[in-house]
Formats: structure tokens, C-alpha cells, sequence
């Protein structure tokens, strides 16, 4: 089987972290985001990824050819010179995707983050006998969404509805995919939409089906759904796999620590932490929610609540670090500062305190 995943574009709503590497690229639970989705493609036999991608694919790919030896699975790039939404790319890797074997394949948002059931996914496409599958997850805001209509005892989608005034449902598109090669057909190599034109077009075939996620879903192309998934992610791994999770008298709730990271005395991490290789924690440091990413170093007495702290950076002594602050690559932030939502771009010092929520250049 092959699965094509949706690279695209800058990573904007992730900066200043996707100025140093390209969003995919950027750690999430101390594994690079892309590497979440492709481990569980080739965990149920997908022997080809294709990456859709228009920007920095030599970054990408130098990357991910190390990985490709490590995992074991065949990664190769199609390339866009002009963007093509997200179904344009389909039309683009046409000739990567489609083999004689008339396999299915997947196609995904490279944002979303879930339990990935991609096995459930090939058995509910094969019993429904339609042309393609999509993961669909209940939300508590559907206004704020493109909602999936369908009937429930099935799961044929009878129509979607951009951001409804009035409540139609709650189930939304999680941007998970599993497409007959007769799909490619539908498709014309033109900056297209996939959720807005090809699928209302399969659905009055009838032969669009939709199937509910089970577990949690976020997208995380965004820092406060980033640290959002992050909870969800680690409450997961609590119920699967509790072992990959640090503990101590030191760990409160759910905490995720690299075995290269060293932690001082006195130290009280968690709940909702990530802390990334090489990573020094000196002591009576008080992290919570948030992520530390590659090499960085928390000086003592230090706190840091809903933030992520970029490769490399350092948080002084006593320094307080809270709501939203995003440190890009090399941030040095001084002793007893106090940032409050500061977004501070690479290579930056900061010497006096963010008060309100501002981006620092």
C-alpha cells in the first residue's frame, strides 16, 4: 500500500519554530511530527510514502533519508512550483501513487495527530464498497468547522457544511483519508480543494463514506492546539504504552523526558511535559505543560507553564516563562525575567521582561 501525506506550505501559524526547520520536521513528544504518521503507516504495511510538499524539500528529504533506513520504508517527494491545495497534489504524484496491484491508498494532513487506526480504516473501506473513506471526529464546536453530514447506522456522507449557523452535527473532517485510484480520475492537476469539490462530488454518488475516530485527534499546526495535543497525546500513551513515561518523586501527571536529559535536585516536572534530548534541567525548576525541545537548558529555580521552548535556548535563574511564550531556535532569556505570551524569533537575548503577549524580533 501507499499513502501520500500533505506537507504543503511555510508553517506560518508555527513560527518562529518552523523558521529553523520546516513544520513536519518540528519535534512533537521528541519525535519530529511527520515520523508520528509514517511509523503507524508502515506498522500496517505501507510500503511507500509520498510526501506533498512546496517548500524546503532538500531539507526535508536529506532528513528523511535517514529515517527511510530506519524504519524500513520507501519516502520519496512530489514537489509543487506553484501551491495546489489539497487536492492538486493528488493530480501531481498521480504516477507515484497508482500501481497495478488497485490498491487504496491513504492520504493525510501532515497536522494531525491521533491514534492513527489506519487497520480499522482498510477493513471499514472494504466493507462499505464505496470509493473512499474519511476519518471524521466529534467536536464540542462545530461552528467553527466544515461539518460531515452522514447517516449514522452506515456512515454515507449525505453532504458537508462549512462553519453551520445552526447545529447539523458535530462530526468533522480529521483530515485522514483512504482513496480508490478511481478518485485520480476526478481530479485535474489545478490549485483545487479536495474537502470542497471532490468530496461533495464522490458524496452524491453515494459513494463517500465517512468513519468516526476512535481516541483522541488535534490538529497541531498551531501553538496552543500544539500544547492542546500534547495532553492528549501523553494521556494516550498513559493508556497503551504507560511505560515510556518518566517517573519520580520528582513527575507529577503525565511526563515524557529523552534519556539523554539530565534533571537536578528538587526539580518538580509535569503534568503535560515533553523534554527533548540532551536537555538540562538544573534544580528546583517547575515545568508544566509544556515542551523543551533538543539541547536547551532551564537554569534554577526557574518556571515554565503552556509555552515550548526552542532547540538550543536558555531560561536564567528564577525566570518566569507562561501563557503561550514560544522561544524560537537560541533564545538566551536572562536571569528573573518574566515573559508573559512572548513569541521571541531565533538567535534572540532577552534581557528585560514581556509583559504582555508581543512578538519580540
Amino acid at each position: 500500500m501507499k499513502a501520500l501525506i500533505l506537507v504543503g506550505g511555510f508553517g506560518t501559524r508555527l513560527r518562529p519554530l518552523t523558521l529553523s526547520f520546516p513544520k513536519p520536521l518540528v519535534e512533537f513528544a521528541n519525535k519530529p511530527m511527520i515520523l508520528h504518521q509514517i511509523e503507524a503507516l508502515k506498522a500496517i504495511g505501507v510500503t511507500e510514502v509520498v510526501l506533498a510538499i512546496n517548500y524546503q524539500p532538500e531539507v526535508m528529504m536529506t532528513f528523511l533519508k535517514e529515517f527511510e533506513e530506519k524504519v524500513g520504508i520507501k519516502i520519496t517527494c512530489s514537489q509543487e512550483t506553484e501551491p495546489l491545495g489539497t487536492a492538486g497534489p493528488l493530480a501531481l504524484a498521480r504516477d507515484k501513487l497508482i500501481d497495478d496491484s488497485g490498491e487504496p491508498f491513504f492520504v493525510l494532513n501532515s497536522d494531525v495527530i491521533s491514534e492513527y487506526p489506519f487497520k480499522q480504516m482498510v477493513e471499514f473501506h472494504k466493507g462499505h464498497g464505496g470509493e473512499a473513506s474519511i476519518m471524521v471526529t466529534k467536536v464540542d464546536e462545530p461552528s467553527k468547522y466544515g461539518v460531515v453530514v452522514m447517516e449514522e447506522s452506515t456512515g454515507k456522507v449525505q453532504k458537508f457544511v462549512e462553519k453551520p449557523k445552526l447545529f447539523v452535527g458535530n462530526k468533522i473532517n480529521a483530515g485522514i483519508y483512504l482513496l480508490n485510484p478511481s478518485v485520480l480520475d476526478k481530479i485535474e492537476l489545478r490549485p483545487t480543494s479536495i474537502e470542497k469539490e471532490v468530496f461533495p462530488n464522490i458524496a452524491a454518488e453515494n459513494k463517500l463514506f465517512a468513519m468516526v475516530l476512535p481516541g483522541f485527534w488535534m490538529d497541531i499546526g498551531q501553538p496552543r492546539d500544539y500544547i492542546t495535543g500534547l495532553r492528549l497525546y501523553l494521556d494516550s500513551l498513559r493508556k497503551n504504552s504507560s511505560s515510556k513515561l518518566a517517573v519520580g518523586a520528582h513527575i507529577v501527571g503525565n511526563v515524557l523526558v529523552d534519556e539523554t536529559a539530565k534533571l537536578g535536585e528538587g526539580c518538580l516536572i509535569g503534568p503535560d511535559v515533553a523534554i527533548g534530548p540532551g536537555c538540562v534541567i538544573e534544580s528546583g525548576v517547575r515545568l508544566s505543560r509544556c515542551t523543551v525541545m533538543r539541547g536547551v537548558r532551564i537554569k534554577n529555580h526557574a518556571c515554565i507553564s503552556s509555552s515550548i521552548i526552542g532547540w538550543h535556548s536558555t531560561v536564567g535563574q528564577w525566570a518566569r516563562v507562561e501563557n503561550m511564550t514560544i522561544l524560537g531556535e537560541d533564545v538566551h532569556v536572562s536571569d528573573e525575567i518574566y515573559s508573559n505570551g512572548g513569541v521571541v524569533l531565533p538567535h534572540k537575548e532577552i534581557k528585560s521582561s514581556i509583559l504582555k503577549p508581543e512578538i519580540v524580533m
